[in-house]
């Protein structure tokens, strides 16, 4: 799937307050992230941090609620997630051009 045709997908099926709109999605993201943070703590306290195939499935399931958010958030702000996607390697390309990849601050 084209990652696009996944954002149109995602949109047909969104529902969620008119109000806020943004905050709210930001809002759902961190919940969705944090899910899966969850799940990755228990495997590291239960299983001492041997992933089953089964917990690989359960993190690539919160990795598409994350998913599903972004977006859902791209469009409201007006951005396709290829758009998004190219920012973001732009960015990391930039950084490593630089020797700025580690480091701090979103403008290194």
């Amino acid at each position: 799937m084209e990652i696009n045709d996944y954002q149109k997908a995602a949109l047909a099926t969104a529902i969620y307050p008119n109000d806020g709109t943004v905050s709210y999605l930001a809002l759902a993201i961190s919940g969705e992230a944090g899910e899966l943070a969850d799940k990755v703590k228990k495997v590291l306290r239960d299983k001492d941090g041997i992933f089953s195939d089964a917990d690989k499935k359960a993190l690539a399931l919160e990795l598409g609620d994350v998913m599903w958010y972004v977006a859902n958030l791209s469009e409201v702000i007006g951005y396709r997630l290829s758009d998004i996607a190219q920012m973001n390697i732009d960015k990391i390309e930039g950084r490593v051009k630089r020797g700025t990849l580690h480091g701090a601050g979103d403008n290194r």
